[in-house]
């Protein structure tokens, strides 16, 4: 390949955070002008570490990171940061350049067809919903029109119709792109490419293909690996026992019996290090709480947005024990505020019954304390203190180790995921509300959730955008907030 032609170089490149931690071990790779990429690797393997290494916010321990000359780099953040909420549209779009940039509204107009989202752009960012702010953010990326785009889990908060948008750009789109998402429909549509982060190795592996293919690909290498460690574990457990077998019989035998244990560690030498990443969380029951029975919920009216200002609706719905309310509407209807005032109690239409513990999944984790270590946050819900059935719960979502007594605040976001559905297991709440408990997790994952929630047997209210998730799940009852 020749060298103009490649826009990012990793060369034997090492990184990792503290001294505890390594993420990169002599890393080679590289990208060529023009590659749709995904970015592969399980929760907290360090994807969005290969990105901060390619914008230079990180820089490596060893080896190198080359970007191609002059080429202009942008990425979608995650969150608007707190200090550029109070800026009108106009202001956190023109922020995006160094330079004053005269026709920055007609630019503004075009990022956002690509998003599907229409506002003023003197409208001030705060204002805005979490899903609307998310789609501001991957506009903030799109309107520089970089060299190389990377976009960090850009369907998150998307609903259908944002998806489909952003597809269509980026299929479009004639400049270098690398993704990381857990969304294998949206990847398929325009992936060429796969760069596959091992948790365990730390190398990178690079694949050719669409995404569905290379999935196979890597789950076809792990069965072929699995088999191979499978007949070699079988051999050396023969040599060791011929080996024993002519170490008790002395003299000459004894040499026999040495080489007998030296091919057994030859043999050890050749097994491969097979992925213990790709372990998926166990099979789990979120349990519900005990003795409930009568009406748990009842939404008598609620507010919406319709065109930028709140509207109260009527309504008359009861949710009772093992009974499932899925939340629908699109972006910035108000369906995240709707279940942050059922879960605080602040709506006045709407009452749950007394008694009743109420689970809480925010898409942001914000029901989380990002101070406490992941020990304390699981406790802290447990009605009686076992911290031997807080451990077992933890291991089953993949805690161990370490990460234990980890701030939540240093995990991953697929991690806090984790954790916070570990949360609800402990907590065995008698209302369950879910938004988008997808977002962040892996795709290993999400089958195991899914029946989950089916088989819950309190009170539950979901919003996904995730159709295949939703349909794995029974739901009894549908609040569509646009109709």
């Amino acid at each position: 390949m020749p060298k103009d032609d490649t826009v990012v170089r990793f060369e034997e490149t090492s990184f990792e955070y503290g001294h505890n931690k390594p993420i990169l071990e002599e890393a080679d790779f590289s990208i060529r002008r023009g590659a749709k990429i995904t970015l592969m690797g399980q929760n907290g393997a360090g994807k969005s570490t290969i990105f901060g290494l390619i914008t230079k916010h990180l820089k490596p321990e060893s080896g190198s990171v080359h970007i191609s000359n002059g080429i202009t780099i942008a990425t979608s953040r995650q969150v608007i940061p707190r200090t550029e909420l109070d800026l009108t549209i106009r202001d956190f779009f023109q922020k995006q350049f160094k330079e004053k940039v005269y026709d920055i509204d007609p630019r503004i107009d075009t990022v956002f067809e690509a998003v599907n989202f229409h506002a003023p752009h003197d409208r001030i960012i705060r204002s805005f919903s979490g899903g609307q702010q998310a789609r501001l953010l991957l506009a903030s990326a799109l309107i520089q029109d970089p060299d190389l785009l990377l976009l960090d889990e850009p369907t998150n908060n998307l609903d259908k119709a944002g998806i489909e948008h952003l597809t269509q750009f980026l299929k479009n789109y004639k400049k270098t792109v690398i993704v990381i998402s857990h969304d294998a429909e949206f990847l398929n549509a325009f992936t060429e490419g796969v760069l596959y982060l091992d948790i365990y190795t730390r190398k990178i592996e690079q694949y050719v293909g669409n995404y569905f293919d290379v999935r196979e690909q890597i789950s076809a290498r792990l069965e072929k690996e699995n088999r191979k460690n499978a007949q070699l574990a079988k051999e050396i457990q023969e040599n060791k026992d011929k080996a024993n077998f002519f170490a008790n019989k002395g003299g000459q035998m004894r040499l026999v019996a040495k080489r007998m244990r030296e091919k057994a560690e030859e043999l050890e030498e050749e097994k491969v290090d097979v992925r213990k990443e790709d372990r998926t969380i166990k099979p789990f029951i979120i349990p519900a709480q005990k003795d409930l029975s009568g009406e748990i919920l009842h939404i008598g009216g609620f507010k919406m947005i319709k065109n930028h200002k709140a509207v109260q609706r009527k309504a008359d719905l009861s949710l009772r024990k093992n009974q499932h309310l899925l939340l629908r509407g699109p972006n910035g209807i108000g369906k995240s505020t709707l279940l942050e005032s059922i879960a605080k109690g602040t709506e006045k239409h709407i009452k749950i019954a007394d008694g009743v513990k109420v689970g809480y999944y925010r898409q942001d984790f914000s029901t989380l304390n990002f101070e406490d270590s992941v020990y304390d946050s699981l406790l802290s819900v447990m009605d009686k203190k076992y911290e031997e059935e807080m451990r077992r719960v933890a291991g089953g979502f993949l805690i161990t180790g370490d990460m234990i007594f980890t701030k939540i605040g240093s995990l991953s976001e697929g991690q806090k995921g984790l954790v916070a559905f570990a949360r609800l297991v402990l907590e065995k709440p008698g209302l369950l509300i879910l938004d988008e408990p997808t977002n962040h997790i892996n795709f290993r994952h999400i089958p195991l959730i899914a029946e989950a929630l089916n088989k819950y047997e309190g009170a539950m209210i979901l919003v996904s955008h995730v159709p295949e998730f939703v349909e794995k799940i029974r739901i009894d009852e549908t609040l569509d907030l646009d109709k």
